[in-house]
């Protein structure tokens, strides 16, 4: 399957660059997966497509300040370091620029207080870091670092709490799980009162949210490991809802995908508590075991991400909706409008 049957056409202009004042004012288009019929709506309005029995699963990993600017020591030349995910103690995982320049046993200064160590380099273009410093690492990184919007965000963010949910709670992700920066703690409550159960997953986004695709056939992607949790209070609510055959409505592909990794536990009988690392990669052909309808933003041509809502909603009912969100000029991406698939 060749990737480029998710590409499309998207005007720069549709490129959300900053989020709007209110988080539950973004549009919201609500797609079909039987049918392909779409509907556009207000995302205040989610409340209405859900249905009491239903249970709404959250990720609430919470976004460090993760990327930061130094200098080579050697050189003296500029440095930038973005954090994926802390390996173990002061080690991380992390993707640096200029990457042909730092090579292992770099050092990069960020001022006085901390510099780094490049011990090794991935095969995918990431380093291996290892930081000192005096003081408190997290700290130090609230003081220094900068939130790390993706690369088509060109304008600055003045409220660095508008990058992470309401419900953020476990630092660790390099980017938000951003179909969730719509809800607020009133909008959540309403859902609860309507009869919907809340629950939350972490999965700590990392390296595949940076990477575009490099292959052309979609089978020949590999996805880069992220770390998840599922509490036994989550698994819990998880099994009553599969018991009762209630719909299990994902918030986000980070969320959609960490409940498929655990779908096949519950073959074998009751989900427990449980965490891992997970890689899947979810395309068209794929079933799926947990997921019965998504609530995402809108993703960049030939992305993974399109792959996963073509997978739950079809190929040709997604690209009608990517269409028709064009043609009504929706705001995409990390800042943008919602989508309901159901």
């Amino acid at each position: 399957m060749n990737v480029d049957l998710y590409d499309f056409e998207l005007p720069e202009e549709l490129i959300a660059q900053t989020p709007l004042p209110e988080r539950t004012a973004s549009r919201l288009l609500t797609l079909n997966k039987l049918d392909g019929s779409i509907a556009h709506r207000t995302f205040k309005d989610i409340a209405d497509e859900l249905q009491p029995g239903d249970t709404l699963v959250l990720n609430d990993t919470r976004v460090i300040p993760a990327r930061l600017f130094g200098v080579k020591e050697e050189t003296g030349a500029k440095a930038e370091v973005l954090l994926l995910k802390n390996l173990q103690g002061d080690t991380w995982e992390a993707l640096v620029k200029p990457g042909k320049k730092l090579k292992k046993g770099s050092v990069i200064r960020f001022g006085d207080e901390l510099q780094a160590v490049i011990e090794d380099e991935g095969e995918m273009g990431e380093r291996k870091l290892t930081f000192t410093y005096q003081g408190i690492f997290q700290e130090i990184l609230d003081r220094l670092g900068q939130m790390p919007l993706p690369p088509y965000i060109k304008e600055k963010l003045d409220d660095k709490e508008r990058y992470q949910t309401v419900y953020s709670k476990h630092e660790g992700s390099a980017a938000a799980p951003t179909a969730g920066l719509h809800f607020t703690e009133e909008l959540l409550d309403q859902i609860r009162a309507k009869g919907v159960t809340v629950a939350f997953i972490t999965l700590h986004v990392g390296l595949g949210t940076f990477r575009p695709m490099s292959v052309e056939r979609v089978e020949d992607h590999v996805m880069h490991a992220e770390y998840y949790s599922v509490t036994q209070e989550t698994a819990d609510i998880l099994n009553a809802a599969k018991a009762r055959g209630g719909r299990i409505v994902a918030v986000g592909t980070t969320s959609c995908r960490t409940l498929e990794t655990i779908g096949t536990r519950f073959e074998g009988g009751l989900l427990e508590a449980c965490s891992g690392w997970t890689d899947i990669f979810i395309y068209p052909g794929y079933t799926f075991k947990v997921v019965n309808a998504l609530i995402t933003n809108f993703h960049l041509p030939k992305s993974t991400l399109v792959m996963l809502v073509s997978a739950l909603a079809g190929r040709e009912h997604i690209l009608n909706a990517y269409a028709e969100a064009v043609k009504e000029k929706y705001r995409f991406f990390s800042f943008g409008d919602a989508m309901f698939i159901y």
